[in-house]
């Protein structure tokens, strides 16, 4: 069943702009078109503003007064998160991976904590942990009389899923009937999820790449795959198969870290379109793209990730 709860959050649509100069700096022979998620016009949420309406959405439907998430300390979804529950009215408690940082260690966090988030940390390294304390934190705040919405690090549930789902559907007005690749960075996989499902329903003309940025590239197709299958049923439509989902990885050094390929290809958006990319997601997806176009229009599906490159930038001038 289709949740009906929906809390506005993003400028939409989106723009979807072509960019002559930056398809020649990559070699790209074909049309190359960016979708502006990084436009979504809520806090610095990017593309977690779609996921973050249905989540809030279902959060409302249930009754809760506290929305429950987590992730690393650069997660652009934790302050997204933080933000989205200021502004729907309920607190905010994150689980963060790491020994406890203190509020100036990233511009995300800072952000959060300054949007009102109550952090709690996980004491390691290990994102596993996350997943591990979520439940557990939950139950103290339940213990205490508080009604807790859980949403998975990144958003990556079905409900978060559905938001990109709906996202096809506008980016299907806007293309004027091409059929072009999308390139989108993946993390946890919610946004691409959403984006398979839309594409199956419509006709599977359109091809969605995945470039894996935390994750190695099969791991993170089964969970697109159980994912958009889990959108597709909620919604009564077409169940996407494996062949539907593909993955190209696109980690270079590791989670979190800039890699060479992504560095050049953030400093040529910025030149030649004046695109601020994240060294960690963005970058590295669009390095990929290059190797994957063909005879056909490519769409760059910008996902934002403003704050992680304010931290790069930061960074740097230490």
């Amino acid at each position: 069943m289709e949740l009906t709860g929906r809390v506005p959050l993003a400028v939409l649509p989106t723009p979807l702009q072509e960019s002559l100069q930056l398809r020649k700096a990559l070699g790209v022979s074909d049309t190359l078109l960016v979708k502006r998620d990084d436009l979504t016009g809520f806090a610095f949420a990017g593309n977690k503003a779609r996921q973050l309406e249905l989540l809030l959405g279902e959060l409302k439907e249930t009754g809760a007064d506290v929305l429950v998430t987590g992730g690393t300390l650069g997660s652009n979804f934790v302050q997204a998160a933080a933000a989205a529950a200021a502004y729907a009215g309920v607190r905010c408690v994150l689980v963060l991976a790491g020994p406890e940082r203190p509020g100036t260690a990233h511009p995300s966090l800072a952000a959060a904590l300054a949007w009102g988030a109550e952090p709690r940390w996980t004491g390691t390294d290990d994102r596993s942990d996350i997943d591990v304390l979520l439940p557990e934190v939950a139950a103290d705040l339940a213990a205490g009389g508080a009604r807790p919405y859980v949403a998975p690090p990144d958003g990556a549930s079905a409900t978060g899923a559905l938001g990109y789902r709906l996202a096809v559907d506008e980016l299907v007005s806007q293309l004027g009937g091409l059929l072009p690749l999308v390139l989108v960075p993946t993390g946890a996989g919610g946004t691409q999820a959403g984006l398979v499902a839309g594409v199956v329903a419509h006709g599977r003309g359109i091809r969605v790449v995945g470039a894996s940025v935390s994750r190695p590239a099969d791991e993170v197709a089964a969970r697109v795959l159980e994912l958009s299958r889990e959108v597709a049923a909620r919604r009564g439509e077409e169940l996407p198969v494996a062949a539907d989902v593909e993955v190209v990885d696109a980690r270079g050094p590791g989670h979190g870290l800039a890699s060479e390929a992504g560095n050049r290809a953030a400093d040529v958006a910025l030149r030649t379109a004046g695109l601020v990319l994240d060294p960690v997601y963005t970058a590295k997806a669009l390095a990929t793209l290059p190797a994957l176009a063909g005879d056909r229009p490519n769409v760059f599906w910008h996902t934002g990730g403003l704050l992680d490159a304010v931290a790069a930038l930061l960074a740097e001038r230490r």
